[in-house]
C-alpha cells in the first residue's frame, strides 16, 4: 500500500514539475512562469522596462526567483470612468505561444484609447496564435501626461524629448528582439500593429528615427497621419495644468499659471513633479479623436520629425494599413453636443437625420483619412516599400449585413481577430454568424500570409493587388449569402469630393448641416479640410 503510495506521489511530482516547465521560459532579466489557456502558452505582465516619470524608461531590474506572469497584472496609470487606476510602474507585455513554438512570425501589438486609456487585453491573442500559427505580443506603456509632455521645464540636455509612449515602445521592440526566441518567436520576423491610437503610433514609427530597424513589417488598424505642433501642444498642455496651479497658490490667475508653466525654470520642473497622479490624470478627458484636445506625438526633431509625414526617411517596410467604412459612427453617436442647448428644440426625427449625416459624411473623410490619404502622402515621398489598403464593408448601410447604429464601426474588424472582444454589446450575434465567420476566415488567410512574409497573397485567395498612385487599389471585404465576397477595387476619393457630396445633400435642412459641420465633425484627425473650407473655429485657440 505504501508503495503505491509513494509511485502515486513521485508520479503526481513529476507530472506538476513537467506542467510548470512547460511555460517556464528565460529572458534577458530571468525566468518567467506563464500558464496554459485555451489551447495556447500565454504569459501576462512581463516587465520590459521600469518608469520614473518624464524620463525615458530604463531596463527592469533582474530577478533571482521565477517571476509569476500566470495572471494579468499590468495597467497603465489612466482615468476609467471617475475613478484613476493602474499604476505607473506599467512597462509589461503580454505574450502567447504555443507548445513547440519555434520561429514563428512576431506579431507585436499596441492597443487604442487615444493614448490616453486602454491596455493590452484590448486584443486577446490566443485565437491568432492557434489559427494564424505566430506568437503575439501586447504592450502596455505610459498613457495621458504621464506618456506625452513637452513643457520646457521637463526638457534638457539628457531628456531631449516628451514623446516617452514612443521610447516606451521602443523599449518593448528591443525586449521581444532579445528575448522573444524563447517564446517561439523568430526576431528577425517581427511586425508591428496597433488599432485607433495604436495605429497612429505605428504610422509615427515609420518616420522616427529611433525605430530604424526596430520591425521588419507593420499592420496600422484604423491608423491614419496624426503628428502635433510642438508649440501648440506646449500651450495646451499649460492650460490644462494651469487651474491646479493656481490652486496650489503658484499663481493668481489661469493664464499667469499658463505663463509660468511655459518656462524653463526648476521651481516649475519641481512643481510639474510635486503633482499627484489622481490629480494629473484627469486632465484633458474626451478628447473624442480631437488633438487640440490632448496633444501626442510631438514633432519635435528627437523622436519624430517637426516635418511629419513629409520626409524622405521613411522606415519603409511592408504595410497593410486598415479601415472601415463606418469609423465615426461610435464619435458621432455618443458626441456631447446632441444633449446640448443647441439641440434641445430639435425633434427626435430631426436629430436621427442629423446623425446619419455626421455619420455617413463623417466616416467617408475617417476611412480616406486612415488609409488611402496615407498612401498618397507615402508615395509622394518615395516609399520603397509594397502598401496594402484594405478597406471593410461589411456592416456598412451599403452591405447585405448591416450592423444596425454602428455600420462597419471603429474596430470591426477586432471580432475576426479574437472571439473574446470589447464589442459583444454591439451584436454579438453577428459576430458569430456564417457571414462573419467566412470574411473573419479569408481576412486571417491574408493576414497569416503577411505575417510570414510581408505579401498577403497565396494561389487560393483572391489577389490582394499592391496599392499604387495609378491604380488605387484596395481589398474590399463583405459578404453576401453567407460567404465572404472580397476583391481588389478602387475606392479612392478626396477631402474635395466628400465635401461636395455633403453640400449637394438635401436629406438635412442646411441649418442642422451647419451644425453638424461646425460642432460634431470639426478638430477631428481626418477634419483639417473641412475645417478649413468652412472657416470652421480653431481649437488650439
Amino acid at each position: 500500500m505504501k508503495k503505491n503510495v509513494l509511485l502515486f506521489f513521485s508520479l503526481f511530482l513529476i507530472l506538476s514539475c513537467s506542467n510548470n516547465s512547460e511555460t517556464i521560459r528565460d529572458t534577458q532579466f530571468g525566468k518567467v512562469k506563464g500558464t496554459k489557456e485555451n489551447g495556447a502558452l500565454v504569459w501576462y505582465s512581463v516587465p520590459y522596462g521600469k518608469a520614473s516619470r518624464w524620463q525615458a524608461p530604463q531596463n527592469p531590474d533582474s530577478w533571482s526567483n521565477e517571476y509569476d506572469a500566470s495572471e494579468w497584472k499590468g495597467l497603465a496609470l489612466q482615468l476609467s470612468g471617475n475613478e484613476v487606476v493602474g499604476s505607473e510602474d506599467c512597462l509589461n507585455l503580454d505574450i502567447y505561444s504555443k507548445e513547440n513554438a519555434k520561429d514563428l512570425p512576431v506579431l507585436v501589438f499596441l492597443h487604442g484609447g487615444n493614448n490616453q486609456t486602454g491596455n493590452t487585453k484590448e486584443l486577446i491573442g490566443t485565437d491568432m496564435v492557434l489559427k494564424d500559427d505566430i506568437v503575439f505580443v501586447s504592450v502596455n506603456y505610459r498613457l495621458g501626461l504621464l506618456g506625452f509632455n513637452n513643457l520646457p521645464a521637463l526638457i534638457n540636455e539628457t531628456n531631449t524629448t516628451g514623446n516617452y509612449t514612443l521610447l516606451d515602445i521602443a523599449l518593448a521592440l528591443d525586449w521581444v528582439k532579445n528575448n522573444i526566441a524563447s517564446f517561439g518567436g523568430d526576431p528577425e520576423n517581427v511586425t508591428i500593429s496597433g488599432f485607433s491610437a495604436g495605429g497612429r503610433d505605428v504610422m509615427a514609427l515609420l518616420v522616427s528615427p529611433i525605430f530604424k530597424g526596430k520591425f521588419q513589417k507593420a499592420i496600422a488598424f484604423s491608423g491614419g497621419m496624426t503628428i502635433a505642433d510642438e508649440k501648440l501642444s506646449r500651450r495646451q498642455i499649460a492650460k490644462a495644468i494651469a487651474p491646479l496651479a493656481v490652486e496650489d497658490g503658484k499663481a493668481a490667475s489661469k493664464e499667469e499659471a499658463v505663463n509660468w508653466l511655459l518656462t524653463s525654470g526648476a521651481d516649475v520642473s519641481d512643481y510639474l513633479y510635486s503633482i499627484s497622479s489622481d490629480r494629473l490624470i484627469p486632465l484633458m478627458g474626451n478628447a473624442g479623436i480631437r488633438m487640440s484636445v490632448f496633444p501626442h506625438l510631438y514633432g519635435d526633431d528627437e523622436v519624430l520629425p517637426k516635418s511629419g509625414f513629409d520626409t524622405e526617411d521613411y522606415n519603409a517596410v511592408p504595410i497593410i494599413m486598415l479601415t472601415g467604412n463606418t469609423e465615426f459612427s461610435m464619435f458621432a453617436n455618443g458626441d456631447s453636443y446632441f444633449s446640448s442647448e443647441d439641440m434641445t428644440n430639435y425633434s427626435a426625427e430631426d436629430i436621427e437625420k442629423a446623425k446619419t449625416f455626421a455619420i455617413k459624411y463623417g466616416s467617408k473623410m475617417y476611412a480616406y483619412f486612415n488609409a488611402e490619404a496615407s498612401a498618397e502622402k507615402m508615395s509622394e515621398y518615395n516609399y520603397n516599400a509594397p502598401i496594402y489598403l484594405c478597406s471593410i464593408n461589411y456592416g456598412d448601410y451599403t452591405s447585405d449585413y448591416k450592423i444596425p447604429t454602428f455600420g462597419a464601426f471603429h474596430g470591426i474588424f477586432i471580432p475576426m481577430l479574437a472571439k473574446e472582444h470589447n464589442y459583444k454589446n454591439i451584436d454579438n450575434n453577428l459576430f458569430s454568424s456564417a457571414s462573419y465567420k467566412d470574411v473573419s476566415d479569408v481576412f486571417n488567410q491574408y493576414l497569416k500570409n503577411f505575417l510570414y512574409t510581408g505579401d498577403p497573397n497565396s494561389d487560393n485567395l483572391n489577389t490582394w493587388e499592391r496599392w499604387n498612385n495609378e491604380t488605387h487599389l484596395s481589398m474590399v471585404l463583405d459578404a453576401k449569402d453567407d460567404k465572404a465576397v472580397y476583391e481588389s477595387k478602387s475606392v479612392s476619393t478626396t477631402y474635395e469630393d466628400i465635401i461636395n457630396e455633403m453640400n449637394n445633400d438635401t436629406e438635412l435642412s442646411e441649418e442642422l448641416k451647419d451644425k453638424m459641420i461646425k460642432n460634431v465633425m470639426n478638430g477631428r484627425w481626418f477634419s483639417d479640410s473641412l475645417d478649413k473650407y468652412y472657416n470652421n473655429r480653431n481649437l488650439w485657440e
